[in-house]
């Protein structure tokens, strides 16, 4: 289902989680579940992901992940704050050590002049530690909109998943 490098990177990702004790989770709107697809696509991802939350509409982001319907309404479903909430969200709900968010417009409508299509905002949450989010571009159709998503939030599950949980 996903290309080579990406389960490549997967593998590295649950077999660092592994070592370390950590378990992950996913907070995912505009890729609608890959991310955590692609994990568990792996043998034994059961042992390291926790949870998937898959959250396509800003009812579901307030409802599962407690993105304050304030915050919606002043910055939009597609930015760093509501990415932030979402990962936040994410530790707040389940008992997951990391968590991967995303929320962006992978077109090919909705896109805005501030907000264009292949706008997604990515973060990365490790329980204890402050959540690193990132804004992002990407080019191309739908698809490429989505997987060049899911390959950059498996970089940022690579680089929380490579020191042990703290004791």
């Amino acid at each position: 289902m996903f290309d080579n490098p990406l389960n490549e990177n997967a593998k590295v990702i649950l077999e660092n989680c592994r070592r370390h004790g950590l378990a992950l989770a996913t907070a995912e709107s505009c890729t609608g579940g890959l991310i955590a697809g692609l994990l568990t696509e792996i043998p034994g991802s059961s042992d390291v992901v926790d949870c998937g939350f898959v959250t396509y509409s800003n009812r579901a982001k307030r409802a599962m992940l407690g993105v304050p319907e304030t915050m919606l309404e002043q910055h939009g479903a597609v930015s760093e704050p509501v990415a932030r909430a979402m990962a936040e969200g994410v530790l707040a709900h389940c008992p997951a050590d990391l968590a991967l968010a995303v929320t962006g417009i992978a077109g090919p409508g909705g896109g805005t002049e501030t907000k264009p299509v292949g706008l997604v905002y990515l973060a990365a949450a490790r329980r204890g530690a402050a959540v690193q989010v990132e804004r992002q571009v990407f080019k191309g159709d739908r698809h490429a909109v989505r997987m060049a998503t899911v390959a950059r939030a498996l970089d940022l599950a690579l680089s929380l998943s490579r020191s042990p949980r703290p004791a």
